[in-house]
């Protein structure tokens, strides 16, 4: 049966939270519908402004809204809005720091249309649209002259040719002849037009009162490019790409590639073995840094990320961090990352080239750290108190100072400018939250470090209610992380907030498997996926029964993804949790294998394909086991979820415990992906969590719903 929740079930849940505090509540679900963020911080040449993109809900049409904002970076006058459109994204300052590109989409006939570039010209006047492509454009890239704008679009040439006469009919009928032929976020029917890849364009900005310019096709061919940069000297354009056909079939790797500003022959400019992510060339030009993932040999699961010097062109790149363990740009795990809008990171010259500046991945923290660039050795930053995450960064010309946008466990991000880069004292520059938070009874995480069965640490953090006391006991819900190589630390969740305000213990840990604590850590879970990781959680969960306020009856266990199978697996391996939801899961490693988004080809996961060894993909997969579970489990499931598709997860769970008689029910969520929890529908989020609570609530608070008879 279906069953549909009437909206009238969020105002009893905003009822049942009572104050927790003197003039100050509860935070709740629907406080979402109020959060504002900020995402893409743009420090203008100059250092004194900075450009970014400020993300709001509209709750009556259920969408974001982005727009375009400035702030002085000295934080002499209130941050104001510069732009008027609802989806204006990815800012670029001009050179000489006298105009600003930008992607917007308009609607036209009540439908939004493909983003095009604009330019803005920053003493005043209108923005205006410098291109016309057929299929969109973005990320706009200013050349050093100011003359010229590079972007990505998908469009063919002859998209760009004149329409005339009656347009033939196209069939709507797909040839398939590669393994990965869907991607979890195109929206609709998820598959993958391989003969429109993103390629690099460029176009000369208009005179005044010009229409735009015809736009040059800057790469060509199968094979897409990314994250495309000019030269120091303007005569090329970077990109990042993998050309290899059917890559799949060999261990991941990309390299930066260089072609002319013109077009034509494609180079490689720098190569190693394993794949780079992002890059910025030297103030001088003559060499490059990057984030490098090298390649294991045999191929690993899990590899660190690690920072790269090479000279250019033709040198040979050098690992700067090979003995540095801890992950270069790495991340925090958490729901509130901005829905919308870039988070530029990555690798920053110091003026006269000696040293480089970026954010570091090191147990529950991201942060700023300067490393010398001839022998890597870390000057300073990195974990530096208060404990927080750097999400995104970009610096002025000289390189003083550094615009970020930075969160903690109590706060969304906000924009705040570091003056001297590493080692000052970050600056906060907005405050759109602080109304709101002003309002709410809330405290950080308690944060624990403690042994596993093998004598491993693992760091985690409890999370409390806001008027806990010790002396009560308290209902306990388990928090998974997915990946499984991700992280969670000191970053704003939404989700373990309300839940400790409805009354709950929330612990969340970093299992082996996790980023941010060494390659070893990372990569000891390769072919034992679930296994001692799961070992781990338990071991946290005792830790905290230990401290005598957990009423050890009253415990659920969830998680997405990555926490989705683990939920699903320790259903399967013990009885102690009374309760549990898995979110975006996996249930048959074999049946994901054959339908997931991405391929499992090489041996990174498994040793070989499900057709070659079942007995290993069974063995791993929760399925398997499901006669064992005991506990009511939810599944949360988008309809659109490419990355664990639901007939690999939850559909095949319910379906069997449904047999099986065992409490279960199965939510679906219309039009959704795999970034549900974090950039779906705002009221789809509400209700994520409203469902997730409420299934806690009736199994461990003992509340009737007929929700879930």
């Amino acid at each position: 049966m279906v069953r549909r929740v009437a909206l009238v079930s969020i105002v009893l849940a905003l009822l049942a939270v009572a104050p927790s505090a003197v003039g100050k509540r509860g935070i709740t679900e629907t406080d979402l519908f109020t959060f504002v963020w900020v995402a893409d911080p743009q420090m203008s040449p100059d250092g004194s402004r900075i450009a970014f993109v400020r993300v709001t809900v509209n709750e009556k049409a259920d969408q974001y809204e982005s727009s375009l904002w400035i702030a002085n970076a000295d934080g002499s006058e209130r941050p104001r809005q510069l732009t008027s459109g609802i989806r204006d994204t990815s800012p670029r300052w001009s050179p000489d720091g006298l105009r600003l590109a930008f992607a917007r989409s308009i609607d036209k006939d009540g439908k939004a249309q493909p983003p095009q570039i604009y330019v803005m010209p920053m003493a005043g006047g209108e923005a205006r649209a410098i291109t016309e492509m057929a299929r969109g454009a973005s990320g706009p890239e200013w050349s050093p002259d100011g003359k010229t704008i590079a972007f990505a679009a998908t469009a063919k040439p002859e998209d760009l040719a004149p329409k005339s006469g009656d347009k033939p009919r196209e069939s709507d009928v797909r040839v398939i002849t590669e393994a990965e032929y869907r991607a979890n976020g195109i929206s609709g029917s998820g598959f993958v037009d391989r003969d429109r890849p993103s390629l690099v364009w460029t176009t000369a900005l208009p005179a005044a009162g010009e229409p735009p310019a015809p736009p040059t096709r800057v790469t060509s061919g199968e094979f897409p490019a990314s994250s495309h940069r000019w030269s120091r000297d303007g005569s090329q354009i970077y990109f990042v790409a993998d050309r290899r056909r059917e890559s799949y079939y060999y261990p991941n790797d990309s390299d930066i590639f260089t072609v002319s500003k013109d077009g034509g022959e494609v180079k490689t400019l720098v190569s190693i073995d394993g794949s780079i992510i992002a890059y910025a060339p030297s103030p001088d030009g003559k060499r490059i840094a990057f984030v490098g993932i090298p390649a294991g040999k045999p191929e690993r699961s899990y590899s660190q990320p690690d920072l790269w010097v090479a000279d250019i062109p033709g040198g040979t790149p050098r690992n700067l961090t090979a003995d540095y363990d801890f992950d270069i740009n790495g991340s925090i795990g958490g729901d509130q990352r901005s829905p919308r809008g870039a988070s530029p990171a990555g690798p920053i010259w110091s003026a006269d080239g000696r040293s480089l500046f970026i954010k570091v991945g090191r147990h529950g923290d991201a942060d700023l750290a300067a490393f010398d660039a001839q022998s890597g050795k870390e000057l300073s930053g990195a974990g530096a108190d208060p404990h927080h995450e750097v999400i995104s960064y970009s610096a002025d010309q000289a390189v003083q100072r550094v615009a970020a946008v930075i969160s903690t466990p109590t706060a969304i991000g906000d924009l705040y400018v570091i003056d001297g880069m590493v080692g000052a004292s970050p600056r906060k520059l907005t405050a759109f939250n602080d109304e709101l938070f002003g309002q709410l009874a809330m405290t950080g995480p308690e944060e624990i470090w403690y042994t596993s069965f093998d004598g491993r640490k693992i760091q985690g953090w409890i999370q409390k209610p806001p008027s806990f006391t010790a002396s009560q006991k308290y209902p306990l819900i388990l928090e998974i992380h997915g990946g499984p190589h991700t992280a969670y630390g000191h970053t704003f969740t939404h989700e373990f907030q309300w839940m400790a305000a409805k009354g709950y213990v929330v612990l969340y840990t970093n299992p082996r498997g996790s980023s941010n604590y060494g390659q070893e850590f990372g990569n000891i879970i390769q072919f034992t996926y679930p296994g001692d990781d799961y070992k781990d959680l338990m071991a946290g969960v005792d830790e905290v029964l230990k401290k005598g306020y957990i009423d050890e009856s009253r415990m659920g266990v969830t998680g997405g993804s990555g926490g989705g199978l683990l939920t699903n697996w320790v259903v399967t391996q013990t009885t102690r949790f009374k309760a549990a939801v898995s979110q975006r899961d996996i249930s048959d490693w074999a049946n994901f294998w054959y339908t997931a988004d991405f391929t499992l080809f090489t041996p990174t996961w498994f040793h070989k394909a499900p057709f070659e060894d079942a007995a290993e993909f069974a063995r791993r997969s929760p399925i398997t086991y499901v006669d064992r579970i005991q506990t009511p489990l939810m599944f949360i499931l988008g309809d659109e979820d490419y990355r664990t598709p639901p007939a690999a997860g939850g559909e095949d769970l319910f379906r069997a415990l449904k047999y099986l008689k065992r409490p279960t029910v199965m939510v679906r969520f219309p039009a959704e992906n795999h970034e549900l929890s974090r950039s779906g529908k705002p009221w789809h989020r509400v209700e994520r969590l409203q469902h997730i609570v409420g299934w806690f609530d009736k199994y461990l608070m003992g509340k009737p719903t007929a929700t879930y008879p």
